[in-house]
């Protein structure tokens, strides 16, 4: 479903990125999450970490630390999940749900916000930057997508 969005934001992205995934059940953030690992040149099969909190896709170009906080009701409890320490890492770091947890999250982020349509299947995207490194590519990807 979002295959061809997924590949250009995949496109800019590099080691270190934080990319936070907001919408309803069902809006479409696993199947973003999808397009990206296989863009990042994973063929693993991607699943929802609800359950496990934490998944991790190995790319020729990079690694993604897939995160669902859905579970965790505020901020103090995602210090175990330790972010600056997969931020760290020479992979992209992607997080559903993020807005439970919004203060525990460093200040700079791309912010993706899935809503429905208006058919069963049809979704809209939008992007935010905030802070300095993904305002400069949000304009690149606004002009892609």
């Amino acid at each position: 479903m979002f295959a061809a969005s997924s590949a250009v934001v995949a496109g800019v992205t590099v080691a270190g990125d934080l990319i936070v995934l907001l919408g309803d059940l069902g809006a479409g953030k696993t199947a973003f999450v999808k397009g990206l690992v296989a863009a990042l040149g994973s063929a693993e099969p991607v699943t929802s970490p609800t359950f496990t909190l934490a998944q991790r896709y190995r790319g020729t170009r990079l690694t993604l630390h897939h995160l669902d906080v859905y579970r965790l009701s505020g901020p103090d409890e995602a210090a175990d999940l330790d972010i600056a320490g997969l931020l760290d890492d020479d992979a992209v770091t992607v997080v559903e749900w993020g807005d439970t947890i919004r203060p525990a999250l460093p200040a700079d982020l791309l912010e993706a916000r899935f809503t429905f349509g208006e058919g069963d299947d049809d979704r809209t995207i939008t992007l935010a930057a905030v802070g300095p490194s993904w305002s400069v590519r949000l304009g690149a990807l606004g002009r892609t997508l």
